[in-house]
C-alpha cells in the first residue's frame, strides 16, 4: 500500500492527506490524531454552552439584587441567547470548510470572552441599563454558534463506523457546559473567589451577600486556555476546504429540511429546557429552590447523548429517533398532570421526573438523528449523482454531511429562544404554562409520524 494511504501527510497543522476510510490508515495514524483533536474541541465546546446558557441562572437572581424587572423582561433574558446562537450558527455552519477547524476553533472560542467579562462587570452596577443587558444575552450567543462549527469539524475526522460515536462523544460532553454551568455558578456567586481583582459583593435584603460577577468571570481563565490548546494542538484538513458555494448544495436537498425539524424536535427541546428550566421550575414551585435542581436536567440529557451514540450505530438512528419521540410524547403529558392548575398546588417531584425521563429522551435523540445524517447522504448520494465513481461520491456524502450537521444543528437552536418565550408567553396569557406544553407535545407527534414515514417503516424511501 501507498505511503499516502497509510500515513497522514502534514504540512504545519494541516493534514494535507486524510482517508479515515482507509483501514490501515486509521490505525497507523488517523485514529489518534482524530482522537486529540475530539479532546481539544469537548472542552473548548463545554465552555461555549456554558457561556451561552449562563442568562438562565443569571436572570433567576437579577431581582435579589437589585434589578426590577417583570417575569417577561427575564424570560426575553433568557431566551435572546438562543436567538442569537441559532442565528450565528447558520454562519457557522459554513465556516470550517473556508477558514479550517483549528483557526476556526480558535477565534470562536476566544470570542466567548467578550460577554463573559461583560456580564462580570454589568452586574455589579444596579444603575446598568435593560439595554446593556439585551446586548450581552444577544453577545452569549457566541456560545451557542460553536455547536454547528465544532460538529461540522469533527464530522471530517472519522470514518462511518464510529462517526455517530465521536460525534455524540463531542456534543454529548459539550452540551454537559449547561449543567457544569448551573452547578457552578451558584456556588461561585456566593463567594469572593476572585478577592478584590473580582469587586465588591452585592448585598441581599436579608443581609447576604452575592458576587453575581463571577456567573462570568468564572470561565474566562479556562476560555483563555482552550483558544490557546485549539491553535497549537488541533488540525486543518485539506480535504475539507470548501468554498460557500461548494457547500450550498444543502439548500437542494429535501433530506436536510426533514432533518432539522426533527433535529428541532430533539435538541432544540433540550436547549430550549435548559434555558427555560429554572425560571419554569422558579414560577410554578416558588417555594422550591429551583437552583439546587436545575443543573440535574441538562446533566441527564448530556450524558444520554454522549453515552448512547453506539446504540443508533448498532440498530438503526430512525428507529432510536421514532421511540424516542414517542416516549417524549409520554413524558411532556406526564408533566402536564403535575403542573399546579385549577387551584391545586400540583406536585413538583411528578413534575420533576418527568422532565428528567424528558431530558434523557432528548439526549438519546439528538445522537440518533445525528448519526441519520451520513446515513441518508450516502444513500441520497449515489442516488443523485450516480455519475461520479465510488471515491468522489464518499468525499461529495462526506462534504454535504457536515454541512448538513452544521446546518441542522443551527435551526435546531432556535428551541433556545421559543421554548423559553413560549412559557412566557403562556404565562402572561392564561396564567399557566400548559399551552405552551400542550404545543410542544403536539409537535412532537408530527416527527414522530414523519420519522416513522421516511426512515424507519418497512418500506421507507431511505432507510436507517
Amino acid at each position: 500500500m501507498a505511503s499516502t494511504n497509510s500515513e497522514a501527510i502534514q504540512q504545519g497543522h494541516m493534514l494535507t492527506v486524510w482517508k479515515p476510510e482507509d483501514s490501515d490508515f486509521w490505525k497507523r495514524r488517523g485514529q489518534a490524531i482524530a482522537t486529540r483533536n475530539l479532546w481539544i474541541s469537548i472542552p473548548a465546546l463545554l465552555l461555549a454552552f456554558s457561556v451561552w446558557m449562563v442568562w438562565s441562572v443569571v436572570v433567576a437572581k437579577l431581582p435579589a439584587i437589585g434589578f426590577n424587572y417583570s417575569t417577561g423582561e427575564l424570560f426575553w433574558l433568557a431566551a435572546l441567547p438562543g436567538l442569537s446562537g441559532a442565528t450565528l450558527r447558520i454562519f457557522y455552519s459554513f465556516m470550517i470548510p473556508i477558514f479550517g477547524g483549528r483557526k476556526w476553533t480558535t477565534i470562536s472560542t476566544a470570542s466567548l470572552l467578550l460577554p463573559a467579562i461583560g456580564i462580570g462587570f454589568a452586574v455589579q452596577d444596579p444603575e446598568t441599563p435593560y439595554s446593556i443587558f439585551l446586548i450581552l444575552a444577544l453577545m452569549c450567543g457566541f456560545g451557542g454558534g460553536n455547536f454547528a462549527s465544532s460538529m461540522a469539524n469533527i464530522a471530517y475526522f472519522y470514518p462511518k463506523k464510529t462517526k455517530g460515536n465521536a460525534l455524540a462523544l463531542n456534543a454529548g460532553l459539550g452540551n454537559l457546559g449547561v449543567s457544569v454551568m448551573q452547578f457552578v455558578v451558584p456556588m461561585v456567586i456566593t463567594a469572593g473567589v476572585f478577592g478584590g481583582v473580582g469587586g465588591a459583593p452585592q448585598a441581599l435584603a436579608d443581609g447576604g451577600e452575592l458576587w453575581i460577577q463571577n456567573a462570568g468571570f468564572v470561565w474566562v481563565p479556562f476560555i483563555a486556555v482552550s483558544a490557546v490548546a485549539a491553535w497549537f494542538g488541533m488540525n486543518d484538513i485539506a480535504d475539507a476546504k470548501a468554498s460557500f458555494k461548494d457547500q450550498s448544495i444543502i439548500f437542494s436537498r429535501a433530506h436536510n429540511w426533514i432533518m432539522c425539524f426533527l433535529y428541532t424536535g430533539t435538541f432544540g427541546s433540550f436547549i430550549g429546557y435548559s434555558a427555560g428550566f429554572p425560571l419554569l421550575m422558579k414560577t410554578q414551585f416558588p417555594d422550591v429552590n429551583a437552583l439546587q435542581y436545575a443543573f440535574l436536567g441538562p446533566l441527564v440529557g448530556a450524558l444520554s447523548r454522549a453515552a448512547t451514540g453506539w446504540v443508533s450505530d448498532r440498530f438503526g438512528g430512525g428507529r432510536v429517533t421514532f421511540w424516542t419521540f414517542l416516549g417524549m410524547i409520554v413524558a411532556v403529558y406526564g408533566v402536564l398532570q403535575f403542573l399546579p392548575q385549577g387551584g391545586d398546588a400540583g406536585n413538583f417531584w411528578g413534575f420533576f421526573a418527568c422532565f428528567m425521563a424528558l431530558f434523557f429522551l432528548t439526549g438519546v435523540g439528538n445522537a440518533s438523528t445525528f448519526q441519520m445524517i451520513p446515513s441518508i447522504m450516502r444513500q441520497e448520494i449515489g442516488r443523485l449523482m450516480p455519475a461520479l465513481d465510488a471515491a468522489a461520491q464518499l468525499k461529495q456524502s462526506e462534504r454535504e454531511s457536515a454541512a448538513i450537521i452544521a446546518f441542522t444543528s443551527a435551526i435546531a437552536a432556535y428551541g433556545a429562544f421559543f421554548i423559553p418565550k413560549a412559557y412566557g408567553t403562556s404565562i402572561a396569557i392564561t396564567g399557566a404554562p400548559h399551552g405552551a406544553l400542550w404545543t410542544f407535545l403536539g409537535f412532537y407527534v408530527v416527527c414522530l409520524v414523519i420519522t416513522w414515514f421516511c426512515y424507519s417503516r418497512k418500506n421507507a424511501s431511505v432507510p436507517c
